[in-house]
């Protein structure tokens, strides 16, 4: 497999991850019903950020999770929202 194909399937992946969980919770990433947290969407997806590095530097993953796979899902949405919704 070509380098170039390896990174088109790794893309169409996160692609598909995010526009599956997009569809599943709505736009509950950009849009919290700050029921317990009163924070900004842009906070919430930083804390869920700071979340995925504590896993990664631990080792530490729940079964089933691709906690790399997240991160990189995470990382995309707070560059979506940035773009959307504009920058603190």
């Amino acid at each position: 497999m070509s380098i170039t194909k390896a990174i088109s399937e790794e893309c169409n992946q996160i692609y598909e991850m995010l526009v599956a969980k997009n569809a599943a919770y709505g736009n509950s990433v950009f849009e919290p019903i700050n029921v317990f947290a009163k924070t900004d969407w842009e906070n919430q997806i930083n804390t869920r950020i700071d979340d995925k590095l504590c896993r990664v530097s631990r080792g530490s993953e729940y079964p089933g999770d691709d906690t790399i796979l997240d991160l990189i899902g995470y990382l995309i949405l707070l560059r979506v929202g940035r773009k959307l919704y504009g920058n603190k």
